[in-house]
């Protein structure tokens, strides 16, 4: 990576507003899908085997507020992508590099999850909810799995490098064992096409705001956030 990317002021702002963003993505989209589905047809889309049939009726009642939900979250995971380099860059080494890359694998694929998420919507503008629900659930392994399976390959990177760059930021004592385990624990949301967002999706990347948002802020103030060796089992 070179050291001159992503620098002080994008690296310490997505690390502010990339954990910000997703987080507020998924609570967009858990409140989105609550207020657009009357309780009839949210216990009629629990009994469905995907959350994809819930999506897409939540979509049909509510569409402005179904798509703001899934820009926001778009858009969180793409501030991601410098505030991971930034990170690992901070913490330096060849797993936080390695870590930083599969991450940013991950965010790769929800890019392309987001574009099959809208490319769905609006097949229900040209077809209605009913055809458009079955072409998609028909077909829906083909279009999560991607071409060549390359877009759910890449989303395996979002676990392996959470946990490499959790590891890593421990090991350099840039993060204590606390936010460690945050950014790991934030690392474990799902992935995948018209997925349903839930209150535990919401804490978790809440706790990721918290293990990236000082760090982002100091690097805003221009205070070195160098490596001081291996923190403390018991450490923030």
């Amino acid at each position: 990576m070179n050291a001159d990317f992503p620098g002080r002021w994008i690296g310490g702002v997505t690390l502010v507003l990339g954990p910000i963003v997703l987080c507020a993505g998924y609570l967009l989209r858990h409140l989105s899908s609550a207020a657009a589905l009357t309780p009839q047809q949210q216990a009629w889309a629990e009994a469905r085997p995907f959350a994809a049939y819930g999506q897409l009726l939540a979509y049909t009642s509510r569409p402005a507020l179904i798509i703001l939900s899934y820009a926001v979250f778009a858009l969180g995971a793409l501030l991601l992508f410098p505030a991971f380099i930034a990170l690992a860059q901070r913490v330096g080494g060849g797993l936080a590099h390695w870590g930083a890359a599969l991450l940013v694998a991950g965010l790769f694929a929800r890019l392309y999850f987001a574009g099959a998420d809208q490319t769905a919507f609006q097949l229900t503008e040209v077809v209605g909810l009913d055809q458009a629900t079955n072409a998609v659930m028909k077909e829906y392994v083909d279009i999560s799995y991607g071409p060549w399976r390359i877009p759910v390959w890449a989303s395996v990177g979002q676990y392996a490098g959470s946990l490499l760059l959790a590891v890593a930021a421990w090991r350099s004592g840039v993060l204590g064992t606390a936010r460690a385990l945050m950014l790991l624990l934030a690392g474990g949301t799902w992935m995948g096409v018209l997925k349903a967002a839930s209150i535990p999706d919401v804490l978790v990347t809440a706790l990721l705001c918290v293990a990236l948002v000082p760090l982002g802020t100091r690097v805003l103030r221009g205070r070195l956030v160098a490596p001081t060796g291996r923190s403390n089992v018991l450490s923030w």
